[in-house]
């Protein structure tokens, strides 16, 4: 059984009440981040943005929080797992923020995008990740 190291960051956006869970957890040479909501993790009940663009770009600044705070970075994301509210009108807007964070060939993650009927706090967007150490 690998040793596991669980990940929980402070100042990162908190679970909501109801739910309990590590930002991450390290297993078996890998880190998997727990799906981030575009939560303001320094206003957590402040309201979500609007676009699927900024709320995407707030996704993956809590999803960097938590990668430093472990001691990873995003380039080394093995596998990202996303899901959409509205797949149809937000599968552009998404990949257009998606290909800043990941814009180079050899740090293309492997990927799978969903289409879901509802996220926490009616979000748009909702990201998680396996990342390896370099």
């Amino acid at each position: 059984m690998p040793t596991l190291r669980r990940h929980f960051v402070a100042d990162a956006a908190p679970p909501p009440k109801t739910a309990r869970y590590a930002h991450a957890v390290e297993a078996g040479g890998l880190l998997h981040v727990t799906g981030q909501l575009p939560i303001d993790r320094e206003d957590p009940q402040a309201p979500l943005p609007a676009s699927i663009e900024a709320q995407t770009e707030r996704v993956f600044r809590n999803l960097r929080h938590i990668l430093d705070a472990a001691g990873y970075r995003l380039e080394d994301t093995v596998f990202a797992r996303i899901y959409l509210t509205n797949f149809a009108r937000d599968y552009a807007g998404l990949n257009a923020v998606y290909h800043q964070h990941f814009s180079e060939d050899h740090h293309l993650p492997a990927r799978t995008t969903v289409g879901v009927a509802a996220l926490g706090r009616d979000a748009l967007v909702e990201i998680d990740l396996v990342v390896a150490k370099a």
